[in-house]
Order: structure tokens, then C-alpha cells, then sequence
């Protein structure tokens, strides 16, 4: 099963960056990486059988992000929550930052330090101010790079897999 998912997802990385963005949305293109990265990622405690994927800024997925309520990860399914504040911040596993409010980075980072909460971004130089995950789209194409202090520090695990994909390593 875990050759599957693998399979799946270097598959799905190379046809990525195959594929220019113009032909296929990029937000669609995004959300199929935000089901990968939490594939290829292990929290430090077992998650009660729903995983929180949150969404804090605006949503420029829309019904993209929600058709990942249909799938589970690690027999975890994953819920879809959209913030407008920080307060809920605490319920998310997942937490994508939209690039509405990147200006707010050090706050948002600040709501989360210590949990093991896997935070993402699509936003130049987010990876370098402590997201661990910032996807960039180079070239009409979708890539990624990995603050693996950032996930250490709070107590994630990121598949050696998914760091051979990146396109940069943060140590």
C-alpha cells in the first residue's frame, strides 16, 4: 500500500511539473500536492481518526481543496477547515497560509510554535522564515521546498522520499 502511495505521488510530482499550469488550474495542481505532503509526513502522536486540513487567508482552491474530504491518509480522513482568525488555529494538523495574509507570517508561525502542526505556503521566501513546506510555481511549473529545522523542531517526521522531490532543503 505505501509502494502505492509512492508510485502515486512521484507520478503525480513529474506529471506536475510536466504540465504547464496555463492548461490545468493551479490550485488544482496545489491541493493534489497538500494530499502528498500529509501522506509523506508522520505527527509525533497518533491523530484521532480525522486529520484538519486548515485554510487560514483566502481560499483561492475553492471546491478543489474540499474533494480531499473524500479521501483518507494513513486510514485518517482529512476535514477542511477554513479559518478567518487564529483562535481555532489549535485544531489543525495541517495548516495552509494563504499568501492573502504571508505579511502576517511571524504571527501566524508564533500561533502554532511548538505544536506539531505541518505548515504550508505558496508564498517566494516563506520556506526561509520558518513554513515548512512552500510550493513556488517556476516556469508555469508546481515545485517545492522544505524547511526540514522548521519540522524537526516541532516534532514532524518528513519522508526521506518527499525530500529527494524537493527543490531545495532547509537543514
Amino acid at each position: 500500500m505505501r509502494f502505492h502511495f509512492i508510485s502515486l505521488f512521484i507520478g503525480l510530482v513529474l506529471s506536475a511539473q510536466l504540465l504547464a499550469v496555463d492548461h490545468i488550474n493551479e490550485y488544482q495542481v496545489k491541493a493534489a500536492f497538500l494530499y502528498n505532503f500529509i501522506a509523506f509526513t508522520q505527527w509525533p502522536e497518533g491523530i484521532d481518526q480525522t486529520l484538519n486540513l486548515c485554510v487560514y487567508g483566502e481560499d483561492y482552491f475553492g471546491q478543489e481543496i474540499d474533494k480531499l474530504q473524500e479521501k483518507s491518509v494513513n486510514n485518517n480522513n482529512i476535514k477542511i477547515l477554513r479559518l478567518t482568525s487564529l483562535e481555532k488555529s489549535r485544531e489543525c494538523h495541517v495548516l495552509f497560509i494563504s499568501k492573502s495574509i504571508i505579511n502576517n507570517l511571524p504571527g501566524i508561525l508564533a500561533s502554532v510554535q511548538e505544536k506539531p502542526v505541518l505548515t504550508i505556503a505558496d508564498s517566494p521566501e516563506a520556506a526561509t522564515q520558518g513554513v515548512i513546506i512552500n510550493m513556488n510555481l517556476t516556469q508555469n511549473k508546481v515545485n517545492f521546498e522544505v524547511n526540514l529545522e522548521s519540522a524537526r523542531s516541532v516534532g514532524l517526521d518528513i519522508s526521506a522520499r518527499l525530500l529527494q522531490l524537493a527543490t531545495k532543503v532547509y537543514q
